[in-house]
């Protein structure tokens, strides 16, 4: 990557959390490799880095991977090789090894029951344990991801089946993972016993399909069956969907981070509407955080809804002033005289005539590091706002997750060590508002205790090892030398 590839993902990326990973999968279909192509499409917004699809087509399994989007991977020749009635696939976003091609999944091996191929949305916490245990009794690894530690586990085992295999295997987990596995003739999908990161099953013309969300299963037009089940796994074969639970209980913890940005705002998740949610906790934040305005402005597209439901509980009018260019590939030529926030610019642009002159509200999803609203919010000034009021439809981010999603250290994260004064200071605002637990969960009547909301408060469901702990988004140690510390603004 070059340094201006490196600044164009570090402007477009800083202050805001980042995609995990997506999956699917089908079974029955004569079309399996193409509906998980346009599967994975669907699952774009989950991963970036890389993709890759593997079939089986009864005899063997059949792979392809490469880095980049979904649509820079396959064409109709590479879809027409992916043979058979059964497949799986995955978008990454690595939150564990390294961005190279060997990382890039479905991991695929041959072992003495024959082929496996697995794709992996999650993260393990005891991941350089069970690393380290396997290494020392003779395994080779051929990648640096946590998800390849799944498949010696299974390969080691000597349960007499693969599904007894698989589940002696994942009962060592510890952490996150929603699983798709496939073989020459089934097809293995499974949830950790927390429910960390999301799976559904849907029926497609007598084939079963399973995805991270249900925005994939609209694309192919498959039937949403239902959520599979925290620690449920489902065996899928020529007779059909069975369902197992082989680990031990634990109390579920659903991602909430899913809510505030990473599912695609047409998903059914958990059980409710994705767009619906984030504009209840719109009105919350209006309810919670008033601010005397004239307009309400979303950061697009994370901001979008919340800030619609802003400006319905405010009475304010909602414009969308801010306007956020959908394609920005991986590398661009950048003008020989160098624009100040160039990365930012080529991202988003402002509305000067819905601008002048106006007290805006400016809504955002969350805020980690402030880099980019440090730069987008002198930019909305630029064009002629008279104050920019900045609302944040969560709370507080103060630690880091452990659980598949990639974010900055601690240490990185601005409300970890910053009063909310000393933020509004460093990114320019007049005002500084964030969402309340409360209104966070203001979608539910109860049954808080089911989310996992460590990146708000630090209750970590699964502890976390203070050796061999993930290490946290790579994208953020690149170029940042237009960003000033932000110790320097709140000395002032």
């Amino acid at each position: 990557m070059t340094e201006t590839d490196s600044l164009c993902v570090e402007e477009s990326k800083l202050d805001g959390f980042h995609e995990e990973c997506g999956v699917f999968g089908v079974y029955g279909h004569p079309e399996a490799a193409n509906l998980t192509y346009l599967g994975l499409y669907a699952l774009q917004h989950r991963g970036q880095e890389s993709a890759g699809i593997v079939s089986s087509n009864g005899k063997a399994l059949i792979a392809h991977r490469g880095m980049g989007l979904v649509a820079d991977i396959f064409n109709g020749d590479i879809i027409g090789r992916l043979e058979g009635t059964s497949a799986i696939g995955h978008n990454r976003y690595s939150t564990t090894g390294s961005t190279t091609i060997k990382n890039c999944q479905p991991l695929v091996v041959e072992y003495r029951r024959g082929g496996l191929a697995v794709a992996h949305n999650g993260n393990l916490v005891n991941f350089e344990e069970l690393r380290e245990r396997l290494e020392a009794n003779g395994s080779i690894f051929q990648s640096s991801s946590d998800s390849e530690v799944i498949i010696h586990l299974i390969a080691s085992s000597r349960a007499p089946t693969l599904v007894e295999q698989v589940s002696e295997a994942l009962a060592q987990l510890r952490g996150a993972y929603s699983l798709v596995l496939l073989t020459e003739s089934c097809l293995i999908a499974v949830r950790d016993p927390h429910g960390f990161r999301p799976l559904v099953l849907g029926h497609l013309n007598g084939a079963s399909i399973v995805a991270s969300e249900t925005c994939a299963l609209d694309l192919v037009r498959a039937e949403y069956i239902r959520e599979v089940d925290p620690g449920e796994m489902l065996v899928i074969d020529q007779n059909g969907v069975r369902s197992i639970k082989p680990f031990t209980t634990a109390p579920t913890r659903r991602c909430v981070f899913e809510y505030v940005y990473f599912a695609r705002p047409d998903s059914l998740l958990y059980g409710r509407n994705v767009y619906q949610v984030r504009k209840t906790q719109g009105r919350a934040l209006a309810h919670e955080c008033p601010a005397d305005a004239d307009i309400v402005v979303p950061v697009p597209d994370s901001g979008n809804a919340a800030a619609l439901g802003f400006a319905e509980e405010s009475g304010l009018p909602f414009e969308m002033a801010l306007v956020r260019s959908h394609y920005i590939g991986r590398t661009f030529i950048e003008p020989r005289q160098s624009i100040r926030h160039f990365g930012v610019k080529i991202k988003f642009n402002p509305v000067a005539e819905l601008l002048r002159n106006k007290r805006i509200v400016l809504i955002e999803d969350s805020l980690v590091r402030g880099t980019t609203l440090r730069k987008v919010i002198p930019m909305l000034r630029q064009a002629g706002a008279r104050e920019v009021h900045m609302r944040i439809a969560a709370p507080p981010t103060t630690h880091s997750c452990f659980y598949g999603i990639d974010t900055p250290t601690r240490e990185e994260l601005l409300a970890s060590s910053h009063s909310v004064e000393e933020i509004r200071r460093y990114i320019g605002a007049d005002s500084l508002g964030y969402l309340s637990w409360d209104g966070l969960y203001s979608f539910l009547k109860s049954g808080r205790e089911e989310f996992c909301d460590a990146c708000f408060t630090g209750n970590y469901p699964v502890e976390i090892p203070r050796r061999g702990a993930p290490h946290q988004l790579h994208l953020f140690n690149a170029n940042e030398r237009e960003v000033e510390p932000i110790t320097a603004i709140a000395e002032r």
